[in-house]
């Protein structure tokens, strides 16, 4: 009789989870439809998704080569686009992730609207989602005329021909990241002119709050927007992400605009000036060459909006080495 209980339990079970996949799969991702549009590439359009892309939104950032002997991971000449880093458990993550191909070599039969659709959702052509180590979930709330910059400029990349290895999440992490993706929630870029809501916009599309907010089950904590502590695995041990509050103690209540923007263009030199990994004593994947290259005033104006948010006291241990770990 108690065995008989017990089996019926487990098929409940059963059904219960193959019911949950069923659903999930049926009604999951819930993005909305691939828009139709068509971008054009003009010399301005170019040139502004050239500067979002390597200086902003910093796309080429994961979707490259970077030479990780050097400070923050510069990236290697030749290999803009070309996709297949590696993020995968030792870095904390659930599974095994690679960068794709983002030259025309693999994204001749994508569609502008399909790019449009994953920048902004995270759900590919497939209709599947992706994971949201590319910060889609800020993406969406980018100005519609910088998405489509973005993509003029991507267009224009050489062809790397680089075929790259397929992602595999880890159950069930691989089922409740089809609940993320939500449809794109544009906005108008602010004019510069309004500095406090355009730093706002500039720091969303930048993704700094992805680095710099902890997050609980995927889920950012809320009252610890922008206070850091966020963890990388890295060969040498744990680097985590600063306090960008304004908080007078912990975080950057007591910087300067000028030193703010010392902390970024300190980093705007050639890739054999910058330090070595060795030489800084660890290394970090804030891409600190490519958010070098973002204009001052844009710099200003992220400074401007930072010092309006919540201050919030967390004292955060930069880097723990390896043997102190253990």
């Amino acid at each position: 009789m108690l065995k008989k209980g017990f089996t019926y339990i487990i098929s409940l079970a059963f059904l219960a989870l193959a019911g949950t996949v069923l659903f999930l799969y049926l009604f999951y991702p819930s993005a909305g439809n691939t828009p139709g549009i068509e971008v054009e590439s003009t010399e301005r359009q170019i040139e502004r998704g050239r500067y979002l892309a390597n200086h902003v939104a910093v796309c080429i950032d994961c979707h490259s080569d970077r030479n990780w002997s050097k400070f923050s991971g510069p990236i290697v000449d030749g290999t803009l686009g070309k996709g297949g880093e590696l993020f995968d458990e030792k870095m904390g993550l659930p599974g095994t992730i690679y960068s794709k191909n983002i030259t025309p070599y693999n994204l001749s039969n994508w569609t502008d609207g399909e790019l449009y659709h994953i920048i902004t959702t995270g759900v590919n052509k497939d209709g599947e989602p992706i994971f949201p180590l590319m910060p889609y979930r800020q993406y969406r709330h980018m100005d519609p005329d910088d998405i489509k910059a973005i993509i003029a400029y991507i267009r224009t990349l050489k062809p790397i021909e680089n075929e790259t290895p397929e992602t595999t999440i880890n159950f069930p992490v691989n089922l409740i990241m089809r609940t993320f993706p939500k449809p794109a929630d544009p906005v108008n870029r602010p004019p510069a002119s309004d500095t406090v809501a355009y730093g706002k916009y500039m720091t969303t599309i930048s993704a700094c709050t992805g680095c710099h907010t902890p997050e609980n089950k995927g889920f950012k904590i809320e009252e610890l927007y922008m206070a850091g502590g966020f963890e990388f695995q890295m060969p040498g041990g744990t680097i985590r992400s600063s306090n960008i509050t304004p908080h007078m103690k912990t975080g950057i209540g007591t910087w300067s605009e000028q030193e703010f923007i010392d902390r970024f263009k300190r980093y705007d030199v050639p890739t054999d000036s910058l330090p070595s990994s060795s030489e800084q004593g660890f290394n970090t994947v804030m891409p600190w060459k490519m958010y070098a290259g973002m204009e001052t005033d844009d710099l200003k104006a992220i400074f401007a909006y930072l010092k309006t948010i919540e201050p919030v006291e967390n004292n955060v241990q930069r880097f723990s080495p390896a043997e102190q770990e253990n």
